[in-house]
């Protein structure tokens, strides 16, 4: 006869595989669907960093990966996106790392056109304060809109900081640091478009987004 203590682990071993077996099932019914609501944010993203009137190509299909440590804010490759009509490119939009927000990384994609203009910039992923530095999502404010239309004449221009250092952009009541992250990193991926223009704009897509 089996003893208390191996019958119990017997019970929770079970238990175990029951509860491993369900999850491991739920994951594949409804990985289609994540994986479908995934594409369609990306779509969302796209159109709101790049206005649906400046393509007519399927921005998530001509992807290809950018690098630049310095610029980009990380070593690890970012995806990028080309906007064209009729064949002409119009646009890109590039993933880009704030490494330094206050609790840490904030991942970004910046829209801009052909003659470096930002066309819109949008928050990725952030583990920002909520209240306060979460302001930066276009759904707790219209701040991350303050870019449409900014150019940026050199790594020195004054005009690209928060107005607590001198810049053309608002700080957030009681923080700072978030804001100033932002500003440095859509700067830094303006300047990457203004070095590597004549790549980005030719590029051929090499990954699926």
């Amino acid at each position: 006869m089996m003893n208390p203590i191996s019958h119990n682990g017997l019970v929770l071993t079970i238990f175990a595989l029951i509860c491993t077996g369900l999850v491991a099932g739920t994951f594949v019914l409804t990985a289609e669907d994540i994986a479908e609501a995934e594409l369609n944010n990306k779509f969302k993203v796209l159109n709101q960093v790049i206005p649906e009137t400046l393509h007519d190509n399927n921005l998530a299909q001509h992807c290809f990966t950018v690098e630049d440590e310095h610029l980009l804010g990380t070593a690890t490759p970012h995806h990028a996106y080309l906007a064209t009509i009729n064949g002409a490119p119009t646009a890109v939009a590039i993933e880009t790392t704030a490494p330094n927000g206050y609790t840490g990384r904030i991942e970004l994609i910046v829209g801009i056109d052909t003659e470096g203009e930002v066309l819109g910039v949008r928050v990725l992923q952030h583990k920002e304060t909520p209240g306060l530095g979460d302001k930066i999502e276009r759904r707790k404010s219209d701040w991350i809109d303050s870019f449409i239309g900014k150019t940026v004449a050199d790594r020195k221009d004054p005009n690209w900081a928060v107005r607590k250092d001198g810049g053309q952009f608002d700080q957030f009541t009681g923080a700072t640091i978030t804001p100033r992250a932002v500003v440095a990193a859509v700067q830094k991926t303006v300047l990457f478009y203004q070095a590597n223009s004549a790549q980005l704009l030719t590029r051929q897509p090499d990954c699926e987004g």
